[in-house]
């Protein structure tokens, strides 16, 4: 079957096979009406008009391509040029009148012909066109009979019918070119200055005429069909100048244009007469002319281009020579008929004759139910009534203007020579050298003009010459395509599309060519706007507020405020339609072409830079241009705000224009910059810091004032509360005026950062002022009475608000100034009295003050009672009466409450009172009442003052009390008893000491000696035990009687009951106590007892820094001789506790200080660091202190015992770096010297004679430790060597730095018969050979691996050891450092050969040497035992060694054992593997079961259907219908391949390649990142710019960081609500990823289990309560909950940081905030609780805890990326074992094989249940739609 394509249309038929066939096969070719025919390839169109043809044949492939031609073996190259021979030549015919048919349909507008028919005019350079209708009487309604033009022209127009159309020019007339390319199809004007081009536009007549006829000059020419060819007829006519188109119409029964069709064809004509270069267009209907428009065009008037414009386009290819600016006037006269309603109401116009079929039923309905006249407009109901008006004329004619002007710039073109060509290919002309781009638009005056007096039809005939919002593009006529302004813009030179209704922008060199011309509009554009704004500013000039203040009035403002908002909304810059990067093109350049931007301002057109935006009063800051407000709502003004070019009033703007004014603020516009920055600070736009700003910089000047005040804000600190401080009052400097600040609340003023001016402040100022002589007498508050009351009355106002500090110190400075007014004149306030103190009449009494309060007086000092002074004076003094001190105390008493306190302090300092007579003191001496001390026996006895007073003296009279207050005593003062008892001792007084004693112990708690601090006293008054007299301060003496023993004193025994109130401690400060002890140590064995037996009662509050100080005192006494101690007089010494031992010693007594105190003192002994016997670091030191001492008294047996002691113990010290260089500096290693009993060197005669050990003390760096025997008895008379006795032994000497024998001999071996060719018998050492690797095992059975070399076992031996014979070997032994040396034959010996081991062996051998060659192989250090047994078990046969007790046969079998247990434990563990892979398959099988239930129904869909199901936010995956372009293999799934699957992490990955080592650890942890969908924000077409370089991969350890800390961060949602607002953003790691976050608004409704439960707000709205929810769904939540409690244990979580949400819809599965985990209840209902209730919870669990990997995840990373991969799938990895045992356990047992039953339906209750998204198939992209953040 094959498939065709038909080009009927063309009279072709081309079909060709759907198929390859493995025939060779010709292409059939089928004639429109004729049979088919093989033809060639190369197929030849040939024009009946022109002649022209074309070739679609493609040219010769290549040699190279041959190969590409060649199918299924027949070589089609060949049969080309065979069927290019001898094929059958013919034409390819075109259907012509389909051909015009078809490019006629691409004119889609009406009066496309009249365009065409214009525009050639327009070229031939004519001035005039006139348009003719010629119509045929109608045959069904006859003509009028009246003579009424009105009536027989309406039945023109309602009942004739079109006859011709008749279109004349008087452009010049056709030439022999003209008439040729009119018979020519696609033949364009080859005139570059030509507008036309592509040669079609003629043949648009034939949309309305079938026999068009052209006549012009003195030729003539006809169309005409032929079938479908069409045909001309050309002849000669009469000579005329004239162009005339006779157009007959095509449909005999078209009728005339009448109604809204002439309305439009004159709307037409009108827009028509814009940019094209005609002065007339008449139109008429038979005779009556219709319209006549008439252009008129003022003289060019050459604009002035800034020199700094740019006038070349970005390409270089345009370049803006001039632009000159012509006024434009044109005038429409037409008849009455237009004006008509039914003109205006009926129409032909094809478009609005369907809309109005379409709506005629609506309408009827409509025009039943509107009452007359309802919905209409004025203007449509003036229509209306002039429709039923009587047209008494319709041929009457009406004129009206419109005025606007052309700006029309001369470019110049610089074309390249390859875009010129490929233009002339195309545009079959060359590219103009010159052209033009004109500018057209009306100015304020011009539409001003044109709107007066402008009627309805005018309106819409000029609608179209001047837009009102958007302009077009004209190519000679207008075009689709706006221009974004109010402004046409008229561009010859544009290419468009062949239609000439949109620009060509497609084909590359004329979008190359068109958008270059744009970019020049735009430069002319910006050149009409720079007229434009110099024009008003010219304007603006010769307003007085330019020319005289620079700044614009208001109403001048308000004057030229029309003009621009009309020049702004021409210029609004919209976008543009039906290409947007038209206007793109065009506005860029106007932007980027000048760098001068003018805008209007307060201050006139100032540059775009300095004028900024304010909708705030700023005319306080007249110098800041601002932009009126009412241009705020302009496109082109939101443009430049929205790209920050034009900015809003900063601080910093007005701060700058404050500086740089020389004009200071006057006190209006103070007052309103006060404002503007309270407003400001109110709203809290601007800071302290500006307004600071703004503050000092502003100086203002207020002349109001005489003489002129000056202000400076950044002087002011203060303001004024009126209701504090008068306004009127004389204030400081620095305090505002409050004429500046009334209308400021105080919130505002402390928003400015003023302070309010306080009181205390202010006061202080004019004290100070009037003392410096700053103020006037009016303004001194001492001179002036009036000023004074004022502030009184203001302080006083206060005086209960203020704090008793501030009424301290407003009291301190008034009690100096005169400011009370009295009767005497202004007095300080101490010197006044009230008007109630009547005692004297020359009194200083204060005049009357208002509402000044008496408490506010009297705090100032004014008296309600005398002076005492004057007391004093006038009283007590007085030659007529003086009054005892008992008179006075009883006057005081009765006035009391008056006196002030002055004179309460000056009566207390006061001597006024005498004391009761006593030996030595006189009764005339006077005393301050606090001297004194109240009458009573006890204070007599004491030998106190007392107060004398003649009567019995009351304690509760008001006297008595007076005195109390004034200080009269009634005890004496601790200090005062004390110094009594202390006098009265040193005197011997012990009556007076004892009395004084018992006072102060019985009157302790009523006198309050009980608190007294009398612990502190340094004066001795209290008794202590040994002598009567005898006194102690309180801090030297205690009652404990066993501080004695320390030298302390002893309060007496009868006052231990009080010592507490006598200040005696029990026992002394433990620092004292170890100073007394260090001082002063015993010097006894029955001393020490004692101390240290009190010292251990106080073991308790011994700290470690008391430690440290008594375990290095030397306070233990030590002697040599036996019981010494007990006489203090022996000869002893004293050491540190440290370095004592407690007990008798042992045979350590005589090394080690051992001493024995009792059982007490031994616990304080341990405490200072005494021990019971040396540890082994003791002894360590000892013996590296004194080891020839030690060897002397231990002996050389028990000096090793202690050196093997002190090996065995040396993990314990070892650290001790001091200890360890002493040791391996101190001579204190024991070892051993063989003395040879002879010179001889012969070591065989030295073995066999023996010789004597001698014991040395060494250093370690001269002691050796035999590590290899044989060299041991070679040089045993040169070395000392370590004892063998013990290997830690050994091992403490390595430590130490002890060298090993080996290391200091050097060998060298010499062999004869190594060579192949002198080499014996190899028998002896085969038989050897496997001797050895036999014995191997068994002797190496019971060695430990730290004895072995590493890897050196018995198999190491059968891969690496071999036996060798050969003739003889000699060894050179020397040790190094020395000159000895020994040459030795042996039988055996030990070599290496590269990595293995040979042991060379003699026909003779020795079985010892062989064993010593292969023990030093096999054992890190080998002993002679080790060897012995070696050859014991090389010597002896199998048997003998199982009679020598060698369990042979026991060794073998566990070996074997062993490897068989080895074997078995890898099998074990590879079917473990087995089975966790083969159940983890499973697991995938039943989640794999449950995604084909979910989704199984939809994957039959189209690609177009899966799209239109999915959800916002949802992701095709793979297998949704997006396949990927490339092809990935499949990886191996290895141990965890299944799982990945299961969970959708096994989706197509990119092969990767090789890696090292350290590579493929690291890859093997980041996972690949797998496929997203194919959803981009990049056009079809267009490829990313730039990809992001993939994240570097993770280590493991990285991931195991990631996924601890995903887990450690989550929490728990605390807050009772939820609310997010969703977001799409592109993953920038991912191209093709878009991340949704949807929006989330939930409300805490309730708990199930430990889990919180949300539900959505939606939800609640639609009357569900959250009771009737959690009741509804109890169950199904408590499932829930069970589901995620189990996925809480496999990743160990609290059980509350996962919540549950409900929502009726959506797409949100779970999602992740802040760290808390919500999980949808509704998903768990639709697809899982079912199973639950059937008892299957393995595959919910699965599932749900694949979520929650999911959303910890994001925990680490927001966005789907490779990170958040990683992290997710190492998550699931890490707990597989998690999961697999909690689906296991939840398993139930009939399906733990055969997987999960068949899928029940979900219940009916509750909501209907949405469409949800498919289940995602696999990956993480699949996982997308479910799983939201």
């Amino acid at each position: 079957m094959a498939r065709c394509y038909s080009l009927a249309s063309r009279g072709l038929d081309i079909r060709y096979p759907a198929t390859f066939s493995p025939l060779p096969s010709i292409p059939c070719v089928r004639r429109a009406n004729g049979p088919p025919q093989r033809q060639e390839l190369g197929i030849r169109l040939k024009s009946g008009v022109s002649g022209a043809s074309f070739t679609a044949s493609q040219s010769q492939p290549s040699s190279k391509s041959r190969a590409t031609n060649m199918v299924a073996g027949v070589d089609h190259n060949a049969l080309r040029a065979q069927a290019v021979e001898i094929g059958d030549d013919r034409a390819v015919t075109v259907n012509k009148r389909s051909l015009i048919d078809k490019q006629l349909s691409r004119y889609s507008r009406p009066w496309s012909t009249l365009r065409e028919l214009i525009q050639n005019a327009a070229d031939a350079a004519a001035s005039r066109v006139v348009i003719k209708i010629e119509t045929n009487p109608s045959t069904r309604v006859p003509t009028p009979q009246s003579d009424d033009p009105s009536a027989r022209l309406k039945h023109v127009l309602h009942n004739h019918t079109i006859s011709q159309w008749v279109i004349e020019n008087n452009g010049h007339v056709f030439g022999p070119e003209d008439w040729a390319r009119l018979q020519e199809i696609s033949s364009g004007n080859p005139d570059e200055d030509k507008i036309g081009a592509f040669g079609v536009g003629f043949y648009s007549v034939f949309s309305i005429s079938e026999r068009p006829y052209i006549s012009s000059g003195s030729e003539a020419l006809e169309f005409y069909w032929k079938d479908n060819d069409l045909r001309t007829k050309r002849f000669r006519s009469p000579q005329t100048t004239e162009t005339v188109f006779q157009l007959p119409a095509r449909d005999s029964g078209s009728s005339v244009p009448h109604g809204q069709e002439l309305s439009s064809l004159c709307e037409f004509l009108t827009g028509s007469m814009t940019f094209i270069k005609l002065q007339s267009i008449e139109l008429f209907i038979d005779d009556w002319r219709m319209l006549r428009l008439t252009k008129s065009i003022a003289d060019a008037v050459n604009l002035q281009v800034p020199t700094d414009f740019i006038r070349s386009t970005s390409d270089k290819l345009m370049r803006v020579s001039q632009v000159a600016q012509q006024a434009v006037q044109l005038e429409a006269e037409w008849i009455k008929a237009l004006e008509s309603t039914s003109s205006l109401r009926s129409g032909r116009d094809i478009n609005a004759t369907l809309e109005n079929t379409t709506k005629s039923v609506f309408s009827f309905f409509k025009r039943k139910l509107d009452a007359p006249g309802q919905n209409m407009t004025k203007r449509e109901q003036d229509e209306k009534s002039a429709a039923n008006a009587t047209v008494e004329d319709m041929t009457a004619t009406s004129k009206h203007k419109a005025f606007f002007h052309i700006n029309k710039a001369s470019i110049s073109t610089n074309v390249n020579r390859e875009l010129g060509a490929e233009f002339l290919r195309l545009r079959k002309k060359s590219p103009p050298k010159a052209t033009t781009v004109s500018f057209l638009a009306q100015s304020y005056d011009e539409q001003a003009a044109s709107s007066l007096n402008e009627p309805i039809v005018a309106s819409k005939l000029f609608k179209s010459v001047v837009p009102e919002n958007q302009g077009h593009i004209y190519i000679g006529f207008t075009t689709s395509q706006t221009t974004g302004l109010a402004a046409h813009l008229e561009i010859p030179a544009l290419v468009p599309t062949v239609e000439r209704e949109q620009l060509d922008l497609n084909s590359k060199h004329i979008k190359e060519w068109n958008t270059e011309l744009l970019r020049a509009a735009g430069i002319v554009s910006r050149i009409s706007w720079t007229s434009a704004t110099t024009d008003l500013q010219a304007k603006l000039s010769r307003y007085p507020g330019m020319t005289e203040r620079k700044v614009l009035a208001p109403h001048e403002l308000q004057e030229v405020l029309p003009a621009v908002k009309w020049l702004y909304a021409s210029f609004d810059w919209s976008s543009t339609t039906p290409l947007s990067n038209v206007g793109s093109y065009i506005q860029n350049t106007f932007w980027n072409c000048g760098k001068d931007f003018s805008l209007i301002s307060s201050r006139g057109f100032v540059p775009l830079d300095n004028v900024r935006v304010s909708s705030d009063d700023l005319s306080f800051i007249e110098e800041l241009p601002t932009l009126p407000e009412p241009l705020l709502q302009y496109g082109l003004i939101k443009r430049l705000r929205a790209g920050d070019v034009l900015s809003d009033v900063q601080i910093e703007d007005i701060v700058t224009m404050l500086e740089k004014s020389k004009k200071t603020r006057t006190p209006v516009q103070l007052q309103q910059l006060l404002i503007y920055l309270a407003t400001k600070a109110r709203g809290k736009t601007i800071g302290q810091r500006e307004i600071r700003s703004v503050l000092d910089a502003t100086v203002a000047t207020d002349e109001e004032v005489v003489p002129t005040q000056i202000i400076a804000l950044n002087e002011m600190k203060e303001y004024i509360n009126p209701d504090k401080i008068p306004p009127d009052m004389p204030v400081p400097p620095s305090t505002i005026p409050f004429k500046y600040t009334k209308k400021l609340s105080k919130f505002d003023t402390d928003a400015l950062g003023f302070l309010e001016l306080d009181l205390l402040k202010w006061l202080q100022w004019l004290v100070d002022s009037k003392a410096n002589g700053r103020l006037t007498s009016e303004q001194n508050i001492e001179t002036n009475p009036t000023l004074a009351g004022n502030v009184l009355r203001a302080l006083a106002k206060n005086w209960s608000g203020m704090s008793q500090d501030s009424k301290t110190k407003m009291t301190a400075l008034l009690e100096n100034q005169r400011i009370i007014p009295t009767k005497q004149g202004m007095k300080k306030p101490s010197e006044t009295y009230f008007a109630s103190v009547k005692l004297f009449a020359d009194l200083p009494v204060i005049l009357p003050l208002g509402n000044v309060k008496e408490g506010f007086l009297t705090a100032l000092g004014v008296r309600k009672t005398l002076e005492i002074g004057v007391v004093f004076d006038r009283l007590m003094s007085g030659s007529s009466q003086q009054w005892s001190h008992v008179d006075l105390i009883k006057y005081l008493a009765s006035v009391w409450e008056d006196v002030p306190t002055r004179d309460r302090e000056r009566l207390k300092s006061t001597p006024m009172c005498p004391a009761e007579p006593l030996e030595g003191r006189s009764s005339e001496q006077r005393y301050r009442i606090s001297e004194l001390y109240e009458p009573g026996d006890s204070l007599r006895r004491l030998g106190l003052p007392i107060l004398q007073w003649p009567s019995n003296y009351n304690v509760q009279s008001k006297e008595a009390k007076l005195l109390g207050i004034l200080g009269l005593r009634d005890a004496p003062p601790y200090t005062d008893l004390v110094n009594i008892i202390a006098t009265a001792g040193q005197s011997a007084n012990h009556t007076l000491r004892e009395f004084a004693l018992k006072y102060f112990i019985e009157n302790s708690q009523s006198k309050g000696y009980n608190t007294a601090p009398v612990a502190s006293v340094k004066i001795p008054f209290v008794p202590v035990q040994g002598s009567e007299g005898k006194l102690s301060v309180p801090a030297n003496c205690f009652t404990n009687e066993r501080v004695a023993a320390l030298g302390f004193e002893l309060l007496r025994a009868d006052l231990h009951k009080y010592s507490v109130l006598l200040g005696v401690q029990a026992d002394p400060p433990i620092d004292r106590c170890i100073q007394r002890l260090t001082k002063k140590p015993p010097r006894s064995k029955r001393q020490a007892r004692e101390m240290f037996g009190y010292m251990t009662s106080r073991i308790g509050v011994i700290t470690n820094q008391h430690v440290e100080v008594l375990g290095s005192a030397n306070i233990v006494p030590i002697t040599t001789l036996k019981n010494a101690l007990e006489d203090e007089g022996s000869q002893i010494r004293h050491l540190p506790p440290r370095m004592c031992f407690l007990g008798d010693g042992g045979d350590l007594a005589s090394l080690c200080d051992f001493v024995d105190f009792g059982k007490e003192a031994e616990m304080f002994l341990l405490r200072c660091g005494s021990r019971h016997e040396p540890t082994i670091s003791d002894l360590a030191l000892l013996l590296t202190q004194q080891p020839a001492k030690m060897l002397h008294r231990l002996g050389i047996d028990r000096y090793l015992e202690i050196l093997i002691k002190v090996a065995h113990m040396w993990d314990s010290f070892k650290k001790d770096r001091s200890l360890i260089e002493k040791m391996q500096q101190a001579p204190f290693l024991l070892a051993t010297k063989i003395e040879a009993p002879n010179e001889s060197n012969d070591p065989e005669e030295n073995d066999d004679k023996g010789g004597s050990k001698q014991w040395h003390l060494a250093k370690a760096r001269d002691v050796v430790i035999v590590d290899e025997i044989g060299n041991y008895n070679l040089f045993k008379n040169n070395v000392l060597a370590a004892p063998q006795q013990d290997e830690m032994l050994e091992d403490m000497y390595a430590q130490l730095g002890v060298p090993g024998l080996s290391s200091l001999v050097e060998e060298r071996q010499q062999i004869s018969g190594l060579g192949p060719d002198n080499r014996p018998n190899q028998r002896t050492a085969l038989h050897l050979q496997s001797t050895i690797r036999e014995r191997a095992r068994l002797f190496l059975y019971d060695y430990s691996k730290e004895s072995l070399h590493p890897n050196r076992d018995s198999k190491w031996l059968e891969k690496s050891l071999t036996v060798q014979t050969v003739r003889s070997i000699v060894i050179k032994t020397s040790m190094k450092g020395t000159n000895i040396k020994h040459i030795q034959e042996k039988t055996a010996t030990l070599r290496q050969e590269s990595k293995n081991w040979v042991i060379c062996i003699t026909e003779k051998y020795n079985m010892a040497q062989v064993s010593r060659a292969l023990a030093r192989l096999l054992l890190v250090r080998p002993k002679p035992r080790d060897w012995m047994v070696l050859t014991e078990f090389l010597r002896s046969e199998l048997s003998g060694l199982q009679e020598a007790g060698i369990n042979v046969e026991r060794i073998l079998r566990q070996k074997e054992k062993e490897a068989r247990v080895a074997e078995e434990r890898h099998q074990r563990q590879l079917e473990q593997e087995q089975r966790a892979r083969d159940e983890l398959e499973a697991l995938q099988r039943d989640l794999q079961r449950e995604m084909n239930i979910q989704g199984g129904q939809d994957r039959d869909k189209t690609i177009e259907e899966e799209t239109q199901d999915l959800m916002p936010g949802n992701f095709p995956g793979p297998g949704d219908g997006m396949e990927h372009e490339t092809e990935y293999k499949q990886e191996p799934e290895g141990l965890f391949g299944g799982f990945r699957k299961m969970f959708g992490l096994d989706s197509a990955r990119k092969p990767q390649p090789t890696l090292s080592d350290g590579e493929a650890l690291a890859h093997d942890n980041a996972y690949a990142t797998e496929h997203e969908p194919p959803y981009s924000d990049l056009e079809p077409n267009e490829q990313p710019s730039s990809t992001k370089p993939p994240a570097p991969p993770m280590t493991p350890q990285q991931l195991h960081d990631l996924t601890r800390k995903a887990l450690q961060t989550t929490r728990p949602h605390t807050s009772s609500t939820l609310r997010s607002e969703p977001s799409v953003h592109k993953v920038e790691e991912m191209h093709t990823t878009c991340d949704a976050k949807p929006g989330m608004n939930v409300t805490y409704t309730g708990s199930a289990s430990h889990h919180r439960v949300f539900l959505d707000n939606e939800v609640l709205q639609t009357g569900t309560t959250a009771s009737d929810f959690m009741t509804a769904n109890r169950t199904g939540l408590a499932h829930f909950a069970s589901v995620l409690h189990d996925c809480a244990t496999i990743y160990n979580l609290p059980p509350s940081s996962l919540q549950i949400f409900y929502d009726a819809s959506g797409t949100t599965m779970a999602f992740n905030q802040h760290q808390s985990l919500f999980f949808n209840y509704r998903y768990f209902k639709q697809d899982h609780l079912a199973m639950l209730e059937s008892g299957d919870k393995d595959l919910p669990v699965r599932h749900w805890a694949t979520t929650t990997a999911h959303e910890l995840a994001h925990n680490i990373e927001a966005d789907h990326n490779v990170r958040f991969q990683n992290v997710w799938q190492a998550l699931i990895e890490t707990h597989i074992p998690n999961i697999a045992e909690v689906a296991r356990r939840v398993r139930p047992a009939a399906t733990s094989t055969a997987g999960p039953p068949p899928r029940q339906a979900a219940p009916t209750s509750g909501p209907p249940r949405p469409n949800p998204p498919r289940a995602p198939p696999s990956g993480t992209a699949a996982f997308k739609g479910a799983f939201k953040r």
